[in-house]
């Protein structure tokens, strides 16, 4: 591989995959659940499990040097589509308090099963750290 792994400490210890990989100015999210540091989804629905992913996201972003602004794509899977969209205005709360107001491109996509079966979100995303990043 052509690129730097990113496995922040205070997530979960990958096993088969890596949480993120900087290649150049770009860094490759690995898709997120709301797993905890003890391998553990995190309890409650699914505004507390997009929380729990997101931040799993942003932690990695951040040990490749990156910050929020920097997402350029963001793809989700949801087990339960109507429920992310019942709780649309919460989530979208937890969102700007996480990462401000700077959307990238993003995609919301229904999958009938996520790796953990409990896990009703993952989130995956791609981000731009600058021509000087390299």
């Amino acid at each position: 591989m052509s690129g730097q792994v990113i496995n922040p400490p205070q997530l979960c210890k990958p096993i088969g995959f890596a949480h993120g990989v900087k290649a150049g100015p770009f860094v490759y999210l690995g898709g997120q659940t709301a797993l905890d540091a003890d391998y553990k989804i995190v309890p409650g629905g699914i505004v507390e499990q997009f929380e729990q992913a997101f931040s799993n996201v942003l932690a990695t972003l951040e040990a490749a040097g990156g910050k929020p602004t920097d997402l350029v794509d963001v793809t989700i899977y949801l087990t339960d589509v109507d429920d992310y969209q019942r709780n649309g205005r919460e989530i979208g709360r937890k969102w700007r308090e996480m990462a401000g107001t700077e959307y990238p491109a993003m995609a919301g996509i229904g999958v009938t099963k996520l790796w953990q079966p409990e896990a009703l979100i993952e989130i995956q995303g791609v981000a731009y750290l600058g021509d000087s990043a390299e």
